[in-house]
């Protein structure tokens, strides 16, 4: 019961960190790019499929495109998505140089990180209250004893407690992350 709780909330964690990696920070990262889906012979494929994805410099992602004929399409995409970012193409290379970051601009996404986490503590509360209904209703069913189905409870709570503490620290180092100049 316990192992189920944890395997289900390091998901839950997993998917926090995969998240945060693709909120923008000061310096260019190639999982910036990460959800842009570029339609390739009648498919959309992961932009990371289509060529390999660098950060030369501080603000510069640079895209390496595997088929030249598929350029334009890759940049459409980038062009199309919700980042704002102008990519600009020399043959089979892509540049993208990212603007720098507003005050304004790190407070929103400061905001947009810490929404991001209560999501998530959601997520986790959640876990934890199907699992302790689940703990109950196996008492109720005779399946554990009172003393046990408290035990199970207390545990689930431990783990919730250690995970939301494991988000808590993933936002302050991507706040930090973001807040730095």
């Amino acid at each position: 019961m316990i192992e189920l709780t944890k395997e289900k909330m390091n998901k839950t964690l997993l998917s926090a960190k995969q998240q945060l990696a693709t909120i923008r920070t000061g310096r260019a990262n190639p999982d910036l790019l990460s959800k842009i889906m570029v339609e390739y012979y009648g498919s959309a494929v992961p932009i990371s499929q289509m060529g390999s994805i660098s950060a030369p410099e501080p603000l510069l992602l640079q895209i390496n495109v595997f088929d030249a004929n598929s350029v334009k399409n890759v940049e459409k995409a980038i062009q199309l998505s919700d980042l704002n970012l102008n990519p600009q193409s020399d043959g089979s290379t892509i540049r993208i140089r990212l603007p720098e970051l507003t005050e304004q601009r790190r407070k929103d996404l400061v905001k947009v990180v810490r929404k991001s986490i209560e999501d998530y503590k959601v997520g986790l509360r959640n876990i934890r209250r199907e699992i302790i209904d689940e703990i109950k209703n196996q008492e109720k069913q005779k399946d554990i004893s009172e003393d046990e189905s408290k035990k199970y409870q207390e545990s689930v709570q431990k783990a919730t407690d250690s995970f939301i503490e494991e988000l808590d620290q993933l936002s302050k180092a991507k706040e930090a992350e973001i807040t730095s100049f």
